[in-house]
């Protein structure tokens, strides 16, 4: 797989994703604005400065844990004794990849087992943002988004597993980039249309779609990984 097709795969699985973001993210977004004066919270384009730097801040936390896993791939993939160990680490991400779209189209549950071990990290860190609360100014938003990017969540671990393949601090930074931005579009439209999306979201066939495309770019990473006609020696 090239770069640039691993990146569109992440970005695309965030945009498709990102409707399982709107469940997640819906109460935070709620809590970022409550404090906020009537006259701001009324106005999108008044309440979009408090959006970005928090977006901004939330997907600097995906890039760091990206570099983090990244980084790990590379470690990881010395130890294995295997000539060709990228392959399976491409392998894992497919098959991660197809267990997220299992997950967002409600089919198979199973990345809620890494949010739970994920919570307790999370108990840790969750007292930070609460510094940062009721939100003031964009600044405070912008700390609000690092804390709160480290919520546990399927959908981002599934895609930090993703990260792990790509042997490289700074390929697994740019993938979580890519995922971010692809996750922006609905973030940065619920302000103004969260009612509307969340009684859209909540349709099974919306979901489902969306984790079926997800699927299949877990397939097409696990026929990509291994060449046509190749032997392994």
């Amino acid at each position: 797989m090239t770069t640039e097709l691993t990146l569109i795969s992440a970005f695309l699985a965030g945009l498709l994703g990102s409707v399982h973001c709107i469940g997640m993210c819906g109460g935070i977004v709620g809590a970022l604005t409550m404090g906020l004066p009537d006259n701001i919270r009324q106005s999108y384009f008044r309440l979009l400065p408090y959006l970005l730097t928090y977006n901004i801040g939330r997907i600097s936390s995906y890039i760091l844990a990206g570099i983090l896993m990244g980084f790990l791939g590379t470690q990881f993939s010395e130890w294995l004794p295997f000539d060709n160990p990228g392959m399976i680490a491409k392998w894992v991400s497919g098959i991660f990849m197809i267990a997220l779209g299992l997950y967002i189209g409600a089919w198979w549950q199973f990345l809620t087992i890494l949010e739970k071990a994920g919570s307790y990290l999370w108990r840790k860190i969750e007292p930070l943002g609460r510094r940062f609360m009721p939100v003031k100014n964009p600044l405070q938003a912008l700390g609000l988004g690092l804390v709160w990017g480290w919520l546990p969540c399927g959908l981002v671990y599934g895609i930090l597993f993703f990260s792990l393949s790509s042997n490289s601090a700074w390929h697994g930074g740019l993938l979580m980039l890519a995922f971010g931005l692809g996750t922006l579009p609905m973030l940065l439209t619920m302000g103004a249309t969260a009612q509307w999306l969340m009684h859209y979201i909540q349709k099974l066939i919306v979901r489902r779609m969306a984790g079926a495309m997800i699927i299949l770019f877990g397939l097409f990473i696990l026929f990509a990984s291994h060449p046509a006609g190749g032997s392994c020696h």
